[in-house]
């Protein structure tokens, strides 16, 4: 998923610094995305950058899409991260520079690994359902990884947890409580869909080096004491070795973690970059249709990049 917006902030992103325990709800902020789709930006925010690798965070829906075009995300670039679909209801239809074609569906894991470049798009295919209801989260590479070989991965069975207390818990990426996802990651994290029956009551082991946040999907929870509505997100920061869930009605959170990521970054537009030179170079690039590849079958032209900022980027250490 891209970053659509005109006027994109540079966001000095990573940086030292962990924190103890912590309950911080962060505020999301409402973002067009293409035609027809609106979308809670969750990270980065004013008040936090990242979450271990995680820096990009937008919940969507659940929308009603019947007899709309639904998503609607022409060709663009990434640079320097992973991006992570994730669907709680409807599809969404994958095309890259790859030539990948892959319909993304509920609890199926769509992972693509920009590496040095890559291109892709997303749309609601023809034919769509009525609801669409997701995120879509992008994870930071680490340098020595930045510049790896792009790629994309599709896995429809990925390992559940039974908590107990009423929870389960689906590791959409990297490892909880024992079980791994087999999406490919290059630093220590987690990604979980985390579903609690009405009357959950339940505390999940997590590893107390990372630090963690939670995004409240549907229906009300508790977390760690603080009650969620839909599209809130509540930073946790580290030092748990496990965390209280409660429900009163269905609901479903998304758990996030991660070492703290402790290198500097910059990122503009689509772009994870260690400097200015890296966004300018990548912009550059795009723009004249090299290094990126072609997105095929979308119809539609692809996403201009958008003018850089008049003022010097930089990275700096971790925002609070």
């Amino acid at each position: 998923m891209s970053n659509l917006d005109l006027r994109p902030a540079p966001h000095p992103c990573g940086g030292n610094g962990r924190t103890g325990p912590v309950r911080d709800v962060q505020p999301g902020k409402q973002v067009p995305l293409g035609e027809s789709t609106v979308v809670r930006r969750l990270l980065p925010n004013l008040g936090r950058r990242m979450v271990g690798a995680w820096c990009f965070v937008d919940h969507y829906g659940p929308d009603d899409i019947a007899g709309e075009p639904g998503m609607q995300v022409p060709p663009h670039p990434h640079t320097g991260l992973q991006t992570v679909s994730w669907l709680r209801e409807g599809e969404v239809l994958h095309r890259d520079s790859l030539g990948s074609l892959q319909t993304v569906r509920p609890r199926e894991l769509g992972l693509m690994t920009s590496g040095r470049a890559i291109a892709h798009s997303e749309e609601s295919p023809a034919g769509h359902g009525r609801l669409l209801h997701g995120a879509q989260l992008w994870v930071a590479l680490p340098a020595e990884r930045r510049d790896t070989a792009p790629a994309f991965e599709h896995h429809a069975d990925l390992p559940v947890i039974d908590g107990g207390g009423g929870l389960s818990a689906t590791v959409v990426l990297g490892e909880l409580a024992g079980a791994v996802s087999p999406g490919t990651t290059y630093s220590p994290l987690v990604g979980a869909d985390l579903t609690l029956a009405a009357g959950t009551d339940a505390r999940l082991p997590v590893e107390a080096d990372f630090e963690y946040a939670a995004l409240a999907i549907s229906g009300e929870s508790e977390v760690d004491g603080v009650r969620l509505a839909p599209g809130a997100l509540l930073y946790l920061g580290c030092g748990r070795t496990e965390l209280p869930l409660r429900a009163d009605s269905d609901s479903s959170l998304m758990l996030l973690g991660g070492e703290p990521f402790e290198e500097k970054i910059l990122m503009w537009w689509n772009f994870v970059g260690r400097s200015q030179e890296d966004i300018e170079k990548a912009r550059e690039d795009w723009m004249t249709g090299t290094r990126f590849g072609e997105v095929h079958g979308y119809d539609g032209e692809r996403l201009r990049a958008p003018a850089l900022p008049a003022v010097p980027m930089k990275p700096r250490g971790r925002v609070h």
